[in-house]
């Protein structure tokens, strides 16, 4: 399910923006991807490493499918293969974007498998696995107690960058962007960015962040900003960075959780009731949250955030298991399930803007009239977008 909202996001955002990502706070169907990923990720870890025979080889396995993930996560989204506009291509090591969606899957997937490998549990009880699984859940409230620290509790100082601006060919420097803050969520201001910018560099960072679509940026149908734009909107930020990956890695130590109640319940109804009552308090604590001033924000994964989009990952588990598991209906998710077990490859195949390759060799009468251009593509000329 995951691969079809992103495959729909990736490729009708441009045509309806209401399912694309959020310019900053608020969610829209895009916003749900990443998350899902993280808890179907958290839940496959708890299948793989339900019994471990020797810890260390386990954690150099996770190591090392980790590294394989990173690795290609950097390469695809390198630029290598031509984008859906240009026929260019190559790496630019300079300008190297280090975080993204693999990497985040990947940094989640070793924290809960880590969990799993090495945290002790108590003896499984009957009255429920907030007690068998504790350390699991004292990791879930210390990463979540580091990513509130660092987010309110950094103070975030003026800073500059450099960036060619609409109608110059030369980089303009001294572009200030006035902070002096502490705890800002904005997009100009927050210490997540201040963190990424200061360990990875601002060339290492997602070039044309969402935040670009808010109204304060002005910027045009093909994707320009005007040179009337606050300053902040020309800069990189990177809706992957070092300090939402903390509560991404949170999602999926939730989706391992989910995972146990798979393995130790045998009823449906246990499971679904167990399931069903973590997805409602962790949806009602969400919206609690965003309505008492944190809001829902997918760049910086926010508690509230994280909360919302792991509850209805959580609900849409449930839908489908009662759906498949309970009634039989597997006629009806069986693409679902073939494209579940070729994940990897229908990624690649996406990200590398291969498909779009495919697409453009059709054409009705001049190259130019093919499928890529009937979907608008040209007014977002970055297929690979950050779900």
């Amino acid at each position: 399910l995951s691969f079809q909202l992103m495959m729909l996001v990736d490729y009708g955002g441009s045509i309806f923006p209401i399912i694309a990502h959020a310019p900053w706070n608020g969610v829209h169907l895009a916003d749900f991807v990443m998350p899902f990923f993280l808890f179907v990720a958290g839940v496959s870890v708890a299948i793989v490493y339900k019994k471990v025979a020797n810890r260390v080889e386990a954690t150099w396995k996770v190591l090392l499918k980790a590294l394989k993930l990173i690795l290609l996560g950097v390469l695809l989204q390198g630029g290598y293969f031509h984008g859906a506009t240009s026929l260019s291509y190559g790496v630019d090591i300079e300008k190297l974007r280090f975080p993204g969606i693999l990497q985040r899957i990947a940094i989640g997937y070793t924290v809960a498998a880590l969990c799993e490998i090495w945290l002790p549990r108590q003896r499984w009880r009957e009255d429920g696995f907030h007690i068998t699984y504790i350390w699991q859940w004292y990791v879930v409230f210390f990463l979540s107690v580091i990513y509130l620290w660092l987010l309110y509790g950094i103070y975030v100082p003026d800073w500059q960058f450099s960036v060619v601006l609409p109608g110059s060919s030369t980089a303009a420097n001294n572009t200030f962007v006035k902070c002096a803050v502490r705890g800002d969520l904005g997009p100009a201001c927050n210490s997540a960015g201040m963190i990424d910018r200061f360990l990875l560099g601002l060339d290492h960072l997602y070039a044309k962040p969402v935040y670009r679509n808010l109204k304060d940026c002005n910027i045009s149908n093909h994707g320009q900003l005007s040179s009337a734009s606050p300053s902040w909107c020309h800069a990189p930020f990177d809706p992957e960075g070092i300090l939402s990956s903390i509560t991404a890695a949170v999602a999926c130590i939730i989706g391992l959780h989910y995972g146990h109640i798979l393995l130790q319940l045998q009823h449906h109804k246990d499971r679904l009731w167990n399931w069903s009552i973590y997805s409602v308090l962790l949806m009602v604590l969400g919206l609690l949250l965003a309505l008492s001033g944190t809001p829902l924000n997918k760049s910086l994964y926010t508690i509230s955030y994280l909360m919302v989009t792991t509850a209805t990952a959580g609900i849409t588990f449930c839908i489908l298991y009662t759906l498949v598991d309970v009634y039989g209906w597997r006629h009806l998710t069986s693409m679902l399930k073939w494209m579940g077990k070729h994940s990897l490859s229908i990624f690649i195949l996406v990200t590398s803007n291969i498909v779009v390759i495919a697409a453009q060799g059709f054409y009705f009468k001049a190259p130019e009239n093919n499928v890529v251009s009937i979907v608008s593509l040209r007014q977002n000329p970055i297929l690979y977008s950050t779900s």
